[in-house]
């Protein structure tokens, strides 16, 4: 039955893919209409995260914010369908590296590296890294709850070949890549939500929020220089990436440094412009237990 699902939602996917990219847009403008007025997808969470994000801004730059959220959500969706099919070639042109330059001078190096970015603009457009990297590219992958869309995301997320592995077995992989003397890289999503008892919380967007420590953990331990990603839209489908190298060696730093470096790289990021970063996620649902420590940023 999964199989079956499975193959059916494999060629919905697909034919929509075949839609142009002008037609998809004009379909992702209805979808805004319906996504923001009549079904009202997850509509307070998305205002609160902003108020609570934002409290200097007044009630018409949130609601201008929270359009501008939506309709660049439609967007990614439909964007993301095109994962399926699209070339590297047309995706090259789409999602443009400013300076790849970094990851060859690492390799020359001879370092392994994290790569550290946030769900921001179009991450699944970020597929063709393998492609970039002269590493073996290692993902943290996190199984969905649907069997049958978590073995989609698989195919298309795999189409130039990363090394998917979850986050349980992400050190003993790196362990054997440094033992047997290969090059790898070690892409992180840094704003994922871990569980309330998260040992470490700061402030994040002008709310205690708890962040998983693995950059850091595993960076360190890897001895990882650790370079962010920053994505920007530059218009409608179309995007630049510039990498910032903020570490040269994580074993050098202080501890919680790499963490609160990354922390600071994503919150300027969202800052500078709001509406790319996923609102609608319920990153800020938990309370700060009172025995955890808020560490100063």
């Amino acid at each position: 039955m999964i199989s079956l699902k499975y193959y059916l939602l494999f060629a919905l996917t697909w034919m929509i893919s075949l839609i142009p990219f002008p037609v998809l847009y004009g379909i992702s403008d209805l979808l805004y209409v319906i996504t923001f007025y009549l079904v009202r997808y997850r509509k307070k969470t998305v205002y609160n995260n902003l108020r609570n994000s934002f409290p200097e801004k007044n009630k018409e730059e949130i609601n201008r914010l929270a359009r501008a959220f939506y309709r660049h959500f439609c967007d990614f969706l439909l964007e993301s369908i095109k994962c399926i099919r699209i070339s590297a070639h047309k995706l090259d042109r789409r999602m443009k590296f400013i300076n790849p330059e970094i990851f060859t001078e690492l390799a020359g190096e001879n370092k392994n590296f994290a790569l550290v970015s946030a769900h921001y603009n179009n991450w699944e457009w970020l597929m063709n890294l393998p492609l970039k990297i002269p590493h073996d590219f290692l993902v943290i992958y996190r199984p969905l709850k649907s069997k049958v869309v978590d073995r989609l995301t698989q195919y298309m997320r795999g189409r130039h070949h990363p090394i998917m592995i979850p986050m349980e077995g992400i050190y003993r992989q790196g362990l054997r890549y440094r033992s047997d003397k290969r090059l790898f890289s070690i892409w992180f999503l840094a704003d994922q939500r871990p569980p309330r008892s998260s040992r470490f919380w700061t402030r994040f967007l002008n709310q205690e929020t708890p962040f998983f420590e693995g950059v850091e953990k595993i960076s360190v331990k890897l001895e990882l220089a650790v370079v962010f990603m920053d994505v920007q839209k530059v218009s409608r489908g179309y995007y630049e990436v510039r990498l910032k190298k903020i570490f040269d060696n994580a074993a050098r730093t202080r501890e919680n440094e790499v963490t609160l470096a990354c922390i600071r790289e994503m919150e300027n990021e969202i800052i500078n412009r709001p509406e790319f970063w996923l609102w609608s996620h319920k990153r800020f649902k938990h309370q700060r237990p009172e025995n955890i420590m808020l560490i100063p940023s």
